[in-house]
């Protein structure tokens, strides 16, 4: 039996453990790599597109993988790093945090919240509508999305109201396509009305169309691979030099007098993304990303924090 053939078969019994996981994960792309889409805005922060989240790839387990990050600026410049507690191993920021937090102290609790990790998820998208974008359609992407997208998704494996259908939104046949809406609210970037529409079979079921389409997907697993990670010691000599100076005066902000407006424009997650794979023609520039829980990944800020070095 053909990868895609089994894929098939076992797309009905896949819901329960995608919703499995999914609850688990529950106890923000990059401007540098054309693989990924995102969502253009106009002026006002609004936006608008159709996507179809996109079953896992042959010899992956899930649909998505989750990644947690870590973005502040010190004296010394800026620490955007992706942080090791991904893959469960000891994160020297995450320690530091801690320590904050656990002072007793406001300040110093505000500084942790600050330099917190950021959650975020990477899936393969197909853009069904991209009224900007229209040479996006059609296209398979890697979407970078926060736990506020991904709340969604759990909602239709799990709903919590009983009039409501349980489906598997990564599935090709019992799926939906999802329309993501971006608007602002109180200067954040919200998907709140984001919606599914009624279940329907991608490509009406063609299983040609489907499995070709299918093929084109991108491995998700190397984004979490160990060589994402940097060394612990090579993590906290790197903090040490951001919180304890280098910069000339003036040339930084310490994280904890940025202020709330400094904080979303600039603080965002960045991760840093797996070169390796084969690239998409790139789509239009799409303007900084922001909001979604602060998850929108900010990886041309990175780039920037890397120039300074």
């Amino acid at each position: 039996m053909s990868g895609f053939s089994s894929m098939k078969k076992n797309a009905q019994s896949s819901i329960e453990r995608l919703s499995k996981e999914m609850g688990k994960l529950n106890s923000k792309a990059s401007y540098d790599d054309d693989r990924f889409w995102s969502l253009e805005r106009d002026k006002a922060g609004n936006g608008y597109a159709v996507v179809r989240f996109l079953p896992p790839v042959e010899g992956e387990d899930y649909p998505w993988v989750r990644l947690f990050s870590h973005g502040f600026q010190g004296k010394g410049g800026w620490m955007i790093e992706n942080c090791p507690t991904t893959v469960g191993k000891k994160c020297p920021v995450c320690e530091a945090n801690n320590e904050l937090w656990n002072s007793g102290i406001e300040s110093n609790k505000g500084i942790a919240r600050d330099r917190k990790r950021k959650l975020s998820y990477i899936a393969n998208i197909l853009v069904v509508s991209d009224p900007t974008n229209r040479d996006n359609e059609g296209k398979v992407f890697l979407y970078k999305f926060g736990k506020k997208i991904f709340d969604k998704l759990q909602e239709a494996t799990s709903p919590t109201s009983s009039d409501e259908t349980k489906f598997n939104p990564f599935d090709f046949w019992q799926g939906a396509n999802f329309k993501l809406k971006a608007h602002l609210e109180s200067g954040y970037v919200s998907y709140d009305k984001s919606t599914f529409q009624p279940q329907s079979e991608l490509f009406e079921g063609d299983d040609k169309r489907l499995e070709a389409m299918w093929k084109t997907q991108y491995p998700l697993q190397p984004f979490i691979t160990a060589d994402q990670f940097k060394p612990y010691e090579d993590l906290k000599a790197r903090l040490d030099q951001v919180l304890k100076g280098g910069a000339s005066e003036g040339s930084a902000v310490r994280a904890e007098e940025a202020t709330p407006d400094d904080f979303r424009s600039k603080m965002k997650a960045a991760v840093t993304m797996p070169s390796t794979a084969p690239k998409k023609s790139p789509s239009k520039d799409a303007p900084s990303p922001a909001g979604d829980d602060e998850e929108d990944a900010f990886s041309y800020f990175k780039k920037l924090a890397d120039d300074d070095e």
